[in-house]
């Protein structure tokens, strides 16, 4: 397959008599996709094939090696073409100037602030006049009276 695609990256095919011919064609195999271009992550391991194991994985290699193909201008029916690089130079005072910019991505925090918030790991106990007790004297209580916060503000 690889000798199809790029004539002489395999030179020598063994016939597959014993099973150390058919495990060192599986290597230069590995080896030639390697040097076309193909990415060792998206390359199965010679026993997924010998043993009949990783099926999924010769599959991925022989998809990624067409899309490898395709990007290398071969007609090839499977795979995807590889997008190119778009290496993009931009002028220092550019670079300075977006640097002023927020995205709008990052979003917007609607003009709100923490004015008035506890400090962090500060107690809210919880305060119900009807049952009588003494109102706690310091001021992180939260009487139920407030009822729900929906719609509540941190102002003050």
């Amino acid at each position: 397959l690889i000798n199809k695609l790029q004539p002489g990256s395999v030179p020598k095919v063994n016939e597959p008599v014993q099973n150390w011919h058919k495990l060192e064609n599986i290597g230069n195999f590995l080896r030639a996709i390697t040097r076309y271009g193909v990415k060792p992550h998206d390359i199965f391991e010679a026993n997924d094939l010998f043993e009949n194991t990783n099926h999924t994985q010769v599959q991925s290699t022989l998809i990624a090696l067409a899309s490898q193909a395709k990007t290398k201008g071969n007609n090839v029916g499977l795979g995807v073409k590889y997008a190119e690089k778009q290496q993009r130079r931009f002028q220092p005072e550019k670079l300075r100037e977006g640097r002023n910019i927020i995205g709008l991505q990052m979003g917007t925090n609607k003009f709100a602030s923490q004015q008035g918030m506890t400090a962090y790991g500060t107690r809210r106990h919880l305060y119900d006049p009807k049952l009588g007790t003494d109102q706690p004297l310091d001021q992180a209580t939260i009487s139920l009276q407030m009822g729900t916060n929906k719609g509540a503000s941190q102002v003050g």
